[in-house]
């Protein structure tokens, strides 16, 4: 046995978990009355406390999970793979009281819970298939979460490496060895061993998904498929944020919870120090801007976390509440300032999510300064955003 086990009727759950003070919840029954499973709920959420995870075995082709509160289970999986989920969803909830600990010692309150939807607003998802049934799957979870869309394994795997995905559907398309190369790929690599993953081509026979925790088959429809990948998408979601959370907490609130950037403060004061030192050194200082011209919450975030993995160890950035970035290329002059900014440019037009899947790519406007030998950090702001500074001169004059 792997956890200690309080087993009670469903119907009496409501009065014997706040006894229990259970850190999981797992409903064995195959059919889930409304009622009695929205009391549990409403009781989980009244002990207040880090995140609980509740599990229960869907029908494979039955209705989806009544809330995203409830991480599914396919009726086809192990025992073992049950407990492969169960320990994954402890590790969020582990997460959950650090971050809460963390909180409390810096006198902060920190509101962040578990909620459903709300992971949702930052999540995204990628589609791989080149079937039949890939549009329909593409259709389907664009309009619930970000879109990126593969039609090739390669390619997905590439996309893995590069972007932040909180879940994967494998559509038709693909042979069953191909699947099973990709998901074995997956399994030996820790970074997504807890990743939301369903295959939903009903073609390609048993595969193993032990090494994947959050692995199922789902037959049925794209709006089936999209159903039982959501809760587990959110929790991965939610995952995600308290990770961003726990640095912002580590670095005092320098870094933003949401981006991983720099906070727009702490971008100023590094870039006033990265000023001074330069001229100390008489090194070379170039900032960056990159602006667009649409762009929604989502996608502004998305941006902001690419920019993260492309920046240097050098390198700074901030993200403004525009989605304009600064991102500040310490050693570098105009030249090589602009080759970094033109490749990080072209990746953010070829990757970065869309406000509407069915608008053409984003294509960054770039700005871009060095410092002269007067430059201080309010110039060098000023210069490589002249509209603005032109607004804030109005303003004042």
């Amino acid at each position: 046995m792997r956890y200690p086990v309080v087993e009670m009727p469903l119907a009496d759950g409501r009065d014997a978990l706040a006894a229990a003070n259970p850190v999981a919840v797992v409903i064995a029954e195959p059919r889930l009355e409304p009622a009695a499973l929205a009391d549990i709920l409403r009781q989980i959420e009244q002990m207040g406390g880090p995140y609980v995870p509740v599990l229960a075995r869907l029908p494979d082709r039955g209705g989806p999970p009544p809330t995203l509160a409830i991480l599914p289970m396919s009726p086809e999986a192990t025992p073992a793979h049950l407990v492969a989920r169960l320990t994954s969803a402890l590790r969020v909830r582990a997460m959950h009281a650090t971050v809460q600990r963390r909180a409390a010692a810096q006198d902060k309150t920190s509101t962040l819970a578990f909620g459903g939807s709300d992971a949702l607003d930052q999540a995204t998802v990628l589609v791989a298939g080149r079937g039949g049934g890939y549009p329909a799957l593409t259709l389907a979870v664009g309009e619930r979460v970000g879109l990126i869309g593969a039609l090739s394994l390669e390619t997905a795997k590439r996309y893995l490496e590069g972007r932040d995905i909180d879940g994967i559907v494998i559509g038709d398309g693909f042979s069953a060895r191909a699947v099973e190369t990709f998901l074995d790929a997956l399994g030996s690599d820790v970074r997504f061993r807890d990743l939301p993953i369903v295959v939903a081509d009903s073609r390609i026979g048993a595969l193993d998904l032990e090494r994947l925790a959050n692995a199922d088959r789902v037959r049925g429809g794209a709006d089936r498929v999209l159903a039982h990948l959501l809760p587990l998408v959110a929790l991965h979601a939610f995952a995600g944020r308290l990770r961003r959370l726990s640095r912002s907490l580590e670095t005092k609130g320098l870094l933003d919870a949401d981006t991983g950037l720099l906070t727009c403060d702490a971008f100023r004061r590094d870039l006033t120090r990265a000023v001074e030192d330069c001229k100390k050194r008489m090194a070379s200082l170039s900032l960056a801007r990159f602006s667009f011209e649409r762009i929604d919450r989502h996608a502004s975030i998305d941006a902001a976390r690419i920019v993260g993995r492309l920046v240097r160890t050098t390198d700074f950035a901030c993200q403004h509440d525009d989605g304009s970035l600064h991102v500040a290329f310490g050693d570098t002059d105009l030249k090589a300032a602009h080759v970094v900014a033109r490749r990080i440019a072209s990746v953010l037009k070829h990757t970065m999510l869309v406000p509407d899947p069915d608008a053409p790519r984003l294509n960054p406007d770039v700005a871009l300064v060095t410092r002269k030998a007067s430059d201080t950090a309010e110039t060098l702001l000023a210069r490589v955003n002249p509209a603005k500074a032109h607004a804030a001169a109005v303003a004042a004059g």
